[in-house]
């Protein structure tokens, strides 16, 4: 049976109920256990749980990391909490170097399933170091997963499966969309694939790539292009690596052109990967150069109102990246 939860609800409820289903996993963070933690994406958990499956750290993003590769490999599947990306750079060495290497270095002799659960991304009026979408520090690494869910269905079925999976995963949780995504979420235990994009619309004119909160800023744009002729195909990659060559492929050969949205800054972006994949696999089927509508490359993200909207890719942004691309 499904109801309407939140994308904050469902995340609380996957980790309610795979904490009930696996005795394994625990978590940790900074004020996560008594307070719930800032966005109460953990409320509930310290109270049915206890303090020895739900760990209050020091404000050592380093130090939670560590300690949750260490548990991890003596059996444990520990859910790290990064209170917001911009503090994570303490956690680099770990996640990159330890957790990233840890199956290849050993052979497959360990594993480190742990899943680091991010909170990111502007538009909240957090300014900058608590409003960074910065996925491509990772999403460039092998041996690690990165996610961004947009939905709520997805946010519970690829934390639960996550959860499970035997390799390290960063998994995005845009604040944005914390209590404004909302959706038919199942009661029951469930997973999603890791490894597939979800086509969110059916187009034929052109195909819009993107992932987290902005696909939901996309969808808005492309239900406004549609009332003036030009139907969308929207593409949320929900996986950031790997990244989903074959849906994206699909898609823009059946389309020819290629918008890709995000909200993360434009050099070497989840972008100008996208778009060196169509380059090399479906140049032939292009009928215009692939376009990027994204953040600048300025430091993100402004305090300033004024300025925190010149950085947010909006709707309006999007439909005039998408007008540029039906010109051409």
């Amino acid at each position: 049976m499904a109801r309407t939860l939140t994308f904050i609800d469902a995340i609380n409820e996957a980790l309610h109920q795979e904490m009930e289903h696996d005795e394994r996993v625990c978590i940790l963070g900074e004020d996560l256990g008594l307070g719930g933690g800032v966005f109460k994406a953990t409320a509930g958990l310290y109270q049915k749980f206890g303090e020895e499956r739900v760990l209050d750290s020091p404000l050592a993003e380093g130090i939670i990391i560590a300690a949750a590769i260490g548990a991890s490999m003596v059996g444990f599947r520990p859910v790290p909490e990064i209170q917001f990306a911009d503090f994570i750079g303490d956690a680099v060495d770990p996640i990159l170097q330890q957790a990233a290497k840890l199956r290849y270095r050993s052979a497959g002799g360990f594993t480190c399933p742990i899943t680091i659960r991010v909170c990111c991304g502007g538009g909240t009026g957090g300014g900058l170091y608590h409003s960074q979408e910065n996925s491509v520090w990772f999403a460039h690494e092998p041996g690690i997963r990165v996610l961004a869910p947009s939905t709520a269905y997805d946010a519970k079925g690829m934390l639960i499966a996550a959860i499970r999976d035997e390799n390290p995963v960063l998994f995005l949780e845009h604040k944005k969309l914390y209590r404004t995504a909302k959706g038919e979420v199942p009661e029951d235990l469930y997973t999603v694939s890791l490894d597939e994009a979800a086509v969110r619309r059916q187009g034929r004119d052109m195909t819009i790539v993107t992932y987290g909160y902005m696909a939901s800023v996309v969808m808005e744009a492309a239900e406004e292009m549609s009332k003036r002729g030009v139907e969308a195909e929207v593409v949320d990659l929900r996986t950031l690596n790997p990244i989903d060559h074959k849906t994206i492929v699909e898609s823009v050969r059946k389309t020819n052109r290629c918008l890709v949205v995000h909200e993360d800054t434009k050099t070497l972006g989840i972008g100008a990967e996208v778009v060196a994949i169509l380059n090399e696999e479906a140049f032939d089927d292009l009928d215009a150069p692939v376009f990027r509508v994204t953040g600048p490359d300025i430091p993100p993200v402004p305090f300033s109102p004024p300025l925190e909207k010149f950085f947010m890719v909006d709707k309006e942004k999007v439909i005039a990246g998408m007008e540029k691309l039906a010109a051409y």
